[in-house]
């Protein structure tokens, strides 16, 4: 185990004012990995500004001109995480929820070699490179 001391003690972050939590599940459990741009971008600053229930009311032409996405863009994202069961929004209010077991929909993973075959850039050129021998 790694041992670990802060590098700026006399910067460490203390909760003084308002709440804002990202569960470490929330990356390592796939959450991250399958939401799209605009739902990171909603999500996290949804997570900002909620309360310690997760509860904000910001309205969306201030959530679309503070994340600088057009009104598309924002339903596009606001729906999405909807669906993917990490929001619920009442069409004033937002509740960031608790997550689900499961991270909802496609993550977009890749598990296996052949998925990197498949999906990953950098291993479909490695594979073109080494099959034409440059």
């Amino acid at each position: 185990m790694i041992e670990k001391a802060p590098l700026c003690r006399d910067r460490i972050r203390k909760i003084t004012g308002s709440f804002a939590f990202i569960e470490h599940r929330f990356l390592r459990g796939g959450y991250f990995a399958s939401l799209h741009r605009n739902e990171v971008l909603l999500y996290l600053f949804l997570v900002l500004v909620s309360d310690h229930n997760g509860l904000s009311y910001y309205s969306y032409d201030r959530i679309c001109t503070i994340l600088g996405i057009c009104t598309d863009e924002y339903i596009e994202a606001r729906n999405g995480l909807i669906q993917k069961d990490l929001i619920a929004f009442d069409g004033r209010m937002f509740q960031v929820l608790s997550l689900p077991d499961e991270p909802v929909g496609d993550p977009g993973l890749l598990k296996t070699e052949e998925d990197m075959s498949r999906g990953d850039p950098a291993t479909v050129h490695q594979i073109v490179v080494n099959a034409i021998g440059r």
